[in-house]
């Protein structure tokens, strides 16, 4: 499968419970990090959630 690289570019603050954990799952801690991970289902339906936060590219 093929990597994707995803940047945090906006604050989850004031974002609901469920938003926050999927950040913590795909492993965000700060905002501008960058983390890669394997394109997949399970990766594409969390990105689905948090969409209007993140920012994604190929890698």
């Amino acid at each position: 499968m093929s990597k994707i690289k995803i940047k945090l570019v906006k604050s989850p603050i004031d974002k609901s419970k469920r938003q926050k954990a999927t950040l913590v799952a795909l492993g965000f801690r700060k905002v501008n990090q960058t983390v890669e991970h394997e394109s997949n289902p399970q990766i594409q339906g969390m990105l689905r959630v948090v969409q209007h936060l993140v920012q994604v590219e190929n890698a």
